[in-house]
């Protein structure tokens, strides 16, 4: 197929770290390897080596080495199972406190908490496997979409002739011969034994976008890993690449696990760094657990030494140890996750795989990215065209077209390659029709050129060479001057340097003739002028970049590419890149972990980036205070797919970056992740709101506890009550999990800073017992029964009533950005809220008020609460709007750190 080389001041494949294939014996199907490495052998030497020959394995032989190598496929990732899922549900820090909560009340005979917690946590671990054995079956079902044949040279015996046919891939054995042609996966690492034109995608492997040319040349000298890079080598082609252009034949190196696919597949194997959210739920946990192990201790003795009570205030200590514990996060948190995750699928095809990673989605703040196929597409566009003097000449892109055009029709090639496509988009077809073709030779990696003869309209008697390829290859077959040829070589490069693709075009005029052309009339050519090509836009690149800069997500490209390639691709997108923002990643090498961070954090591309400077950056920036997500689809990503808080890959991903990633897009398209990245926004800030609503309510009520039971002689309220209480109030803020959050919560990422949060509970919680106290100060003062028991129930009932109420005010004046009254449905939170008010004003009076040992309330109580829930709500209000003010001058708005 014709093929203008990738040499032309274009990019050089970024080198990957691994054994070469093909260095040992293939499972004993033939003699162990010499010294060296198949790079380094002929073609005559790697076929000895596997015991097989160009006419392929008979099908006895094929069969022999499957059982002895094993079949071609990955080493299997067993998928959890529902059980296992569940059982690694309880590892969550939030359900282990429960669970210690649930025993201690058991031991104290508090059977009626301990089986409600048990309850919680049962739901909340069921609702997560539940989730992630969903994803789990959705990959599976990604998996099988994979191509599963290849075309081998097999024989039915020692006598008969070779036949070609399609065998499954995972049949494939070293030794076995296989043919590759133009879209073609390539099945195991193999190497060249005959190739035509031969240009091949390793963008898998190496980020590198532009097809890499191949031949089954054999390479002299003592050429190894040490002197050339192993995917430069143009003799080997490797898993997980595909075939651009032009046709082969290969023998199968090495098959299954010992791939360099497959490596990359086993680094993927070890306990992954805790991610965003798991460091967030940690350092939450561990400020719970300190505060609910101070309680019960501190009840205790306070009792014993004020009041002189004794054990039989450990129920009552207990209770307030579970008030303070917000029993309903481990199923608000995993109700929150599951619907982002379902409503994601259902919606944009986007498959969470770990349901804590949708929050991590929601917290990222930095998102390093490939340029090929998210920014650009895997396809180049025509610039302009360039005569000798860098002025632009229309006249050299049709030329170029013609050369394109006529080499496709006369090769009897199936389709153009990606830049004969190019050029061709740009013609008119009945310009080149007025052309007749007459010869052509078609592209080859040793030529880097493409060459199409025909007759010129009105010139009979001669044919024109038109000629078109790499600048280099071009100019050394032209009629120039030295010093013309460097001025053009020169003008070239800057074009390169520039991020552009360079194509050299000649033409050349011969007398008309019947024999047939050869690569020796590609001399003494006229210079026509450049073609120059740049990548095509992926056309949501832009304004998906624009949305997620509005959103504060700041953008790091990390690119096997050329700089100039990659900051050319920028700036056509709007990007602004200053002075030092563009670096090439062997600039890394030299740096520790501390300034590569804060080199990662002014810097917006990272040029020639390998597998492990990918990896490292990312690293970096989460070690800066980033939370980092990475979208990336090949085996050359995987690495860094681990590395970041949460790993994205879309689902025509390698499989090895699949089974990476945390999350797999339908396509790979930025406006998926900005739709990925506001459902996990969406359920972060429930998430979030619950937390703060809940455990400022909870802190509060604990304070208000602890000094009613100093000041009172009997306990404020009793377990029954408390646990009531409780349940009440858990059950309605489920409803957190189906709310709406303001747009404010939105244009940041939602982080769930233990320190942010410790200070927010800390302050509304000191408000929210300030109504409780003064509420003691209403039963105390105005209110009184008959007797000690009545007074004991009505102070009961009163604060009873009193927090459930007060809850209900948090509930709605705690959500940021809203107000009491809007013009808009009350919506789930706002129908529970009143819900939760109904059942503090009707429980006590009711039938069942006497058997939790609540009592009906005069009047005057609820005239004089109403001046105490004012004044409360008036408060919530402005300790509010100062909290929000303190956090937009922060930056960070929404009130979630």
């Amino acid at each position: 197929m014709p093929r203008s080389a990738p040499a032309w001041g274009e990019d050089a494949e970024a080198p990957v770290a691994g054994v070469v294939p093909g260095t040992r014996a293939a499972a004993g199907t033939g003699p162990e390897p010499a010294a060296g490495a198949p790079d380094a052998a002929t073609a005559l030497q790697v076929l000895r080596r596997l015991d097989t020959g160009p006419r392929g394995l008979t099908e006895d032989e094929a069969a022999l080495r499957l059982a002895r190598c094993g079949a071609n496929t990955l080493p299997a990732r067993e998928d959890a199972s529902w059980p296992r899922l569940l059982v690694r549900g309880l590892r969550d820090p939030f359900t282990a406190v429960l669970l210690c909560l649930a025993l201690v009340s058991a031991a104290v005979f508090a059977w009626s908490t301990a089986c409600v917690i048990l309850a919680l946590v049962v739901t909340s671990s069921v609702l997560r496997a539940s989730g992630e054995y969903r994803a789990d079956r959705s990959m599976a079902q990604l998996r099988e979409l994979v191509a599963t044949t290849s075309t081998v040279l097999r024989r039915a015996d020692e006598e008969a002739a070779p036949g070609a046919r399609e065998v499954p891939v995972e049949d494939l054995v070293p030794g076995d011969i296989v043919q590759l042609g133009a879209g073609d996966l390539v099945p195991a690492d193999v190497r060249l034994l005959r190739a035509r034109g031969l240009t091949v995608h390793q963008s898998a492997l190496t980020g590198e976008s532009a097809p890499v040319p191949k031949h089954a040349a054999d390479v002299t000298g003592a050429a190894g890993p040490a002197g050339t890079a192993v995917f430069e080598q143009p003799q080997l082609c490797f898993q997980g690449s595909s075939v651009a252009t032009g046709s082969g034949t290969a023998v199968v190196l090495e098959t299954g696990g010992r791939t360099r696919f497959a490596a990359a597949y086993d680094r993927t194997v070890g306990r992954r760094e805790a991610s965003a959210f798991d460091r967030s739920v940690y350092g939450i946990s561990w400020i719970l657990i300190r505060f609910m192990l101070l309680t019960p201790p501190l009840v205790l003795m306070a009792n014993a030494a004020l009041r002189d009570r004794g054990l039989e205030t450990l129920p009552f200590a207990v209770a307030v140890a579970v008030g303070l514990t917000p029993e309903m996060l481990p199923v608000v948190v995993t109700t929150c996750l599951a619907r982002g995750a379902a409503l994601l699928a259902r919606t944009h095809g986007v498959i969470v795989k770990r349901l804590p990673a949708l929050h991590d989605l929601g917290a990222v703040d930095v998102l390093c990215l490939d340029k090929t196929g998210t920014l650009t597409q895997d396809r180049p566009v025509v610039e302009r065209g360039l005569d000798a003097a860098g002025a632009d000449d229309p006249e050299v892109v049709r030329w170029a077209a013609v050369n394109a055009w006529w080499t496709l029709q006369l090769a009897e090639l199936p389709e153009p390659d990606a830049l004969d496509e190019a050029v061709l988009d740009t013609a008119d077809e009945d310009d080149l029709m007025a052309y007749d073709g007459v010869a052509a030779l078609p592209f080859d990696p040793v030529r880097r050129l493409a060459t199409a003869v025909v007759r010129t309209p009105g010139r009979l008697g001669s044919h024109t060479l038109v000629v078109k390829g790499a600048v280099e290859a071009v100019l050394e077959r032209c009629a120039l001057a030295p010093a013309d040829a460097d001025r053009l070589a020169d003008l070239a490069d800057r074009a390169a340097r520039d991020g552009l693709r360079v194509l050299a075009v000649a033409t050349a005029e011969r007398p008309a003739r019947l024999r047939d052309y050869t690569p020796a009339d590609e001399r003494g050519l006229d210079f026509r002028g450049f073609v120059t090509l740049r990548d095509a836009l992926a056309p949501t690149a832009a304004p998906a970049l624009a949305a997620l800069a509005a959103r504060g997500v700041a953008i790091k490209i990390l690119t096997g590419d050329h700089p100039g390639t990659a900051a050319r691709a920028c700036r056509d997108l709007g990007i602004e890149l200053g002075p030092d923002q563009v670096v090439t990643a062997d600039r890394t090498d030299a740096l520790t972990d501390a300034e590569l961070a804060g080199l990662a954090r002014r810097t917006t591309v990272f040029a020639r980036c390998t597998p492990e400077h990918k990896a490292r950056i990312s690293a970096a920036l989460r070690t800066g205070g980033h939370t980092v997500g990475f979208l990336g689809d090949g085996v050359n990503d995987v690495s860094a797919l681990w590395a970041a808080d949460v790993g994205i890959a879309p689902r025509d991903a390698t499989d090895v970056a699949r089974e990476g990633a945390d999350v797999v897009l339908a396509e790979k398209d930025l406006t998926a992740v900005d739709h990925a990245i506001l459902a996990g926004r969406h359920s972060g800030g429930n998430i979030a709101t619950y937390l703060r609503i809940t455990l400022s309510s909870n802190v509060g009520n604990v304070i208000a506890m602890l000094a009613a039971g100093l000041l009172l002689p009997f306990l404020p309220m009793l377990p029954a009550q408390v646990l009531v209480q409780n349940l009440c109030f858990d059950t309605v803020q489920l409803a957190f999990a189906y709310d709406r959050p303001h747009p404010a919560l939105l244009r940041r990422p939602a982080t769930l800073d233990p320190r942010a949060l410790l200070r927010f509970i800390t302050g509304f919680g000191v408000l929210n017992a300030a109504a409780d106290l003064a509420t003691f100060v209403v039963l105390a003062l105005a209110l009184h029964g008959p007797g000690p028991a009545e007074d004991e129930a009505v102070f009961h009932s009163g604060w009873f009533t009193e927090n459930l109420i007060t809850q209900c005010l948090v509930m709605l004046l705690l959500r940021t950005g809203r107000r009491l009254f809007e013009d808009r449905p009350p919506g789930p939170v706002g129908w529970t809220a009143a819900a939760l008010a109904v059942i503090g004003l009707v429980l006590p009076p009711s039938p069942l008020g006497p058997l939790l040992g609540l009592t009906t309330l005069p009047l005057e109580y609820y005239l004089l609460l109403t001046i105490v829930l004012a004044l409360y709500a008036a408060g919530l209000v402005l300790a509010r709007r100062r909290y929000e003010r303190n956090l937009l001058g922060e930056g960070v708005p929404g009130g979630i750190g």
